[in-house]
């Protein structure tokens, strides 16, 4: 596609979900795609079916809340190929929970991920877009960026970060393209670490008109493709029955 072949995106969060699905797609689009995730042996399963494909993927482990770890990742997309185009700050957690239920390591866990690890792909690639005098951010915030509900108060408290840390960098920045996805509720592992009983429910009941990680691959897609001069600064993609 237009604008996205032989660009160089790495991904976080790639070994399910939106992560996998988005990674094949741009790679099918001619992306040489870099794969990031904590389980390797799922990142070199997914990379393994791109290249069978005849597409260009590489992979390497990354803890996205550890700022040396994130840093590495991205200067290892750059080494193979020479620079970096995209960087798709995906990766994330969801542990749902009532405050009154006092998970206070559950919140911590998702400042680190959700919020940390957005702000670590930037420290690892402003310097490098900077220098190349382009690029593109893309960071997943959540329809929970916009909403909040009960037990999603530290979870959108992490993804109004994200909102307001990709708006601040898009409005500092003349040549590097910044973009928010935020999905409604999507079909994937995301929520799987939820240990509240009432909030397992409560997701079950939502996903039961859940999009698929496809959906959310074809928009970061659609914001990869335009040309330089245009930047989509940010998608909702919710399921066409959902009121949240």
């Amino acid at each position: 596609m237009l604008n996205v072949e032989n660009k160089v995106i790495a991904i976080t969060g790639a070994s399910s979900g939106i992560g996998e699905a988005t990674a094949k797609l741009l790679a099918k689009n001619g992306a040489k795609v870099v794969l990031g995730a904590r389980r390797t042996q799922k990142l070199e399963k997914i990379v393994e079916e791109i290249r069978n494909q005849g597409y260009i993927a590489e992979f390497k482990a990354v803890d996205v809340a550890n700022r040396e770890d994130m840093k590495a990742f991205i200067h290892f997309a750059k080494d193979k190929f020479g620079h970096v185009d995209v960087i798709f700050n995906n990766a994330g957690v969801m542990p749902l929970s009532p405050m009154n239920a006092l998970k206070v390591e559950e919140w911590d866990n998702m400042i680190n991920v959700n919020i940390h690890g957005v702000l670590n792909g930037i420290a690892a690639g402003l310097p490098i877009m900077e220098a190349q005098g382009g690029g593109q951010f893309i960071n997943t915030a959540s329809i929970a960026a916009h909403i909040v509900g009960p037990t999603s108060a530290v979870y959108s408290a992490t993804k109004f970060a994200v909102w307001a840390i990709s708006d601040g960098l898009r409005q500092e920045s003349k040549n590097i393209r910044v973009t928010i996805i935020s999905p409604g509720v999507v079909e994937t592992e995301l929520g799987s670490d939820i240990t509240d009983e009432a909030a397992t429910g409560f997701l079950k009941e939502l996903r039961k008109i859940a999009l698929t990680p496809d959906a959310i691959a074809r928009a970061v897609l659609y914001a990869v493709s335009q040309p330089d001069d245009v930047d989509i600064n940010e998608v909702i993609v919710r399921p066409t029955a959902s009121p949240f």
